[in-house]
């Protein structure tokens, strides 16, 4: 009986951690918003980057973290598992490599690192999670 309670715990911890992760997504972006007016050269950058393209390609990825809130939950452990490692792992890479488009800003740079380690957290916690006893 322990086991499944450590088992659904962990469940709830993973998916908590991914609304945090989402979190400082979210305030990183609010923050930009609010932020320093970008020059003449990275007002293009962004127009060029801004495409529907690129804007759907953006969602999806987002999509993945936020849907990652549900499936914590109600997955069963191995695909649970295994799915927030790779999940976590593309959303590390993803954020890394958002901090080497244009000129980061201080708070963006923190905001990076903060759901970097988030994500690498997750990625540890879902590779150490061991196989609940039935």
């Amino acid at each position: 009986m322990e086991a499944s309670t450590l088992s659904a715990d962990r469940r709830v911890i993973l998916s908590t951690i991914w609304i945090f992760y989402l979190f400082n997504i979210l305030y990183a972006d609010v923050l930009n918003l609010m932020g320093e007016m970008p020059t003449s050269e990275e007002a293009e950058l962004i127009k060029t980057l801004l495409s529907p393209t690129i804007l759907l390609g953006a969602a999806v990825f987002l999509e993945t973290a936020i849907i990652m809130i549900i499936l914590s939950r109600i997955l069963k452990y191995s695909v649970n598992r295994w799915l927030n490692i790779i999940i976590a792992f593309l959303h590390t890479i993803g954020v890394t490599a958002s901090i080497f488009v244009g000129t980061p800003t201080i708070y963006y740079i923190f905001f990076a690192c903060v759901e970097i380690t988030t994500s690498l957290f997750i990625i540890w916690y879902a590779w150490t999670w061991s196989k609940p006893q039935n």
